[in-house]
């Protein structure tokens, strides 16, 4: 019988780097939930997120954290679009309505 069959298969060399990425991803992922209210932060740091949740899933013990750092960042980066446009839009609309309220308080 041959004894090296039984024997565990030795962990890939770069798969401490997987582990990191997803785990990256999945932290950045989060963090961008919070920052899509500034787009300016919110769209890199999704960009980010994505790219490093898909270098994290070449590791199959790995795929989990990935994907959902990848969902996260994807979630953060249409909130955060969704906010530039809606910024770009409703912008001058605010922009009056301070405005006004200015004007009505001025002495």
């Amino acid at each position: 019988m041959d004894q090296s069959s039984n024997a565990p298969m030795p962990a890939p060399a770069g798969d401490g780097n997987q582990r990191i990425m997803a785990i990256a991803s999945l932290v950045i992922g989060i963090l961008n939930l919070c920052a899509w209210f500034f787009p300016i932060c919110g769209i890199p740091l999704g960009i980010i997120g994505v790219v490093l949740g898909v270098l994290g899933m070449k590791s199959v013990a790995q795929k989990n954290l990935a994907i959902a750092g990848i969902v996260l960042s994807a979630i953060g980066i249409l909130l955060a679009c969704a906010n530039a446009i809606a910024g770009v839009f409703l912008g001058p609309q605010i922009q009056n309505i301070f405005d006004q309220i200015n004007q009505s308080l001025a002495p």
